[in-house]
């Protein structure tokens, strides 16, 4: 295995008649999404792209999504996936930080990338439903580039709460085992399954999970290109699927959604839950609803993402996140690097083909985060007597608001843009619905005057949809502590909850 992109061409000659990639009314089958993506390559070639150029997405779940990906990946390219939702300022921050040499873009959200690639100087392909007509120019370059095990595929963006976004740099062997992980012995893909898409491609929870283990195995991937509960059951009934991938607001959202009642979600044979813990009150609710098991596991984009997993055919524990997958060891230190007993709560690591290269071009961050092939979680758990882990807390401060990430430094960055602001603590206030939402509390220049309203509008121009705080508030100081440092967990938010 030396290219991700080899697991496409087995499944093509094996499966090449089987449906791929649906949309709505549009499906792709493996032999056609295997022409789009050798087009793809030839398309990228004729741009001057060489082996190790980095390829910038920013695109929604649609069939052009693995098109792209798995040309750019095929001609020895590095992609890097972003959220559509992002501005310009930040599409241009990626894209420089990476050194990307073009950018792809999904045309109805396009502007915001054509700003970003335009400030760094590159250029930005607009990508439609009519994307197969733009590849229709180019012959398919079958050549599949051969890549070491250990050269990266991806760069994914991540960072704790200090500092700006780091480029995880995820391998083909990290990729390719964590696919086949996850479709073996995670979910037990076969060619006949059909796997919900809604979870974001550009995440690797959905490209790892989702895209590459079907892929894999030749199951059928159907998308929705932004969550909405009503209509994944409607996917559900329609297409007959078989697994369904989710992060824990949208389970609480299929419950409640119009109609949950009288779904027909008869086909789902098994349900997965990552990217935060899930209620275990949400877990009895959603099974006994729809008759069908949901397995928690937990994983970030430095581990590809599975580390552990509540695995079929074991006991499953309600509320723990599992115990290590295939070829994955965890364990619990203390914070001067020391094993925890048993019972006691400690910070998680991981060691093993799952763990990121480390952070593109950050040598520093990558030695504090990986000590002896251990990669540093940040969160707390403890483990039980079965080897079972439960999440105790996040170390750090990261905020996930309906699934999506949010760094508290990042949004505080965009406040002090305005010139009132003299200093801003950004935390998580729960919330029913999307498990978290961001608010801000702001102290304000001496002399200085501006609405709580106005300091919203002005995050909301510079930072993504899911980003913006929807709750701010004016103290007259933070708190902080001996050296100075504002201390996060100690702000308090005005509304305790949020619904």
């Amino acid at each position: 295995m030396t290219n991700l992109a080899e697991n496409l061409t087995h499944t093509a000659e094996q499966h090449g008649d089987r449906p791929a990639i649906k949309l709505d009314d549009l499906a792709l089958t493996y032999t056609q999404l295997q022409d789009g993506a050798r087009r793809v390559a030839a398309l990228l070639k004729s741009k001057g792209v060489a082996p190790g150029d980095r390829v910038g997405l920013v695109m929604p779940n649609v069939p052009p999504f693995p098109v792209l990906f798995y040309g750019a990946v095929a001609m020895g390219a590095v992609v890097v996936p972003m959220n559509p939702l992002l501005k310009g300022r930040e599409v241009k921050y990626y894209l420089e930080d990476s050194g990307a040499s073009i950018v792809f873009a999904w045309k109805d959200m396009a502007a915001e990338a054509e700003k970003g690639a335009s400030e760094v100087g590159i250029e930005c392909i607009e990508v439609g439903l009519d994307f197969a007509e733009m590849l229709g120019q180019h012959q398919p370059d079958d050549e599949v580039v051969d890549r070491e095990d250990d050269e990266t595929v991806v760069l994914l963006y991540t960072s704790g709460t200090t500092g700006q976004p780091k480029g995880a740099e995820l391998t083909h062997h990290n990729l390719h085992t964590n696919a086949v992980t996850s479709a073996e012995t995670l979910v037990e893909l076969t060619e006949t399954d059909v796997v919900m898409g809604c979870l974001p491609l550009f995440h690797v929870f959905g490209l790892t999970c989702g895209l590459n283990a079907s892929v894999f195995k030749g199951s059928c991937l159907t998308l929705i290109p932004r969550f909405d509960a009503e209509k994944a059951l409607q996917i559900v009934a329609r297409d007959h699927v078989t697994v369904f991938e989710g992060v824990p607001t949208m389970y609480a959202g299929l419950l409640h959604a119009e109609g949950a009642d009288k779904a027909d979600m008869s086909s789902l044979r098994t349900c997965i839950s990552g990217g935060s813990a899930m209620p275990v009150e949400v877990m009895k609710n959603f099974e006994e609803k729809f008759d069908c098991i949901v397995l928690e596991g937990y994983g970030l984009s430095e581990t590809s993402p599975a580390a552990s997993f509540n695995q079929p055919g074991q006991q499953r524990k309600p509320g723990s996140i599992g115990n290590e997958v295939r070829n994955v060891q965890m364990k619990l230190i203390d914070d001067d690097g020391q094993d925890v007993a048993q019972g006691e709560v400690g910070e998680i690591v991981v060691k093993g083909e799952n763990v990121m290269k480390g952070y593109w071009g950050r040598a520093e961050a990558t030695a504090e985060a990986i000590k002896d092939g251990w990669f540093r979680t940040g969160d707390l758990a403890k483990v039980d007597e079965d080897g079972y882990f439960f999440i105790v807390d996040r170390k750090k401060d990261l905020i996930i608001r309906g699934g999506y990430n949010v760094y508290p430094r990042e949004v505080e960055e965009a406040l002090y843009e305005h010139e009132s602001v003299a200093e801003v603590a950004v935390i998580g206030i729960p919330h029913d619905s999307l498990g978290e939402e961001v608010g801000a509390a702001v102290a304000l220049k001496s002399g200085t005057n501006i609405s709580e309203k106005d300091l919203q509008a002005f995050a909301k121009e510079r930072l993504a949809a899911y980003k913006y705080p929807r709750s701010v508030w004016i103290v007259d100081e933070l708190p902080k502590g001996p050296t100075g440092k504002i201390l996060r967990r100690e702000v308090r938010s005005p509304q305790k909850d949020s619904k």
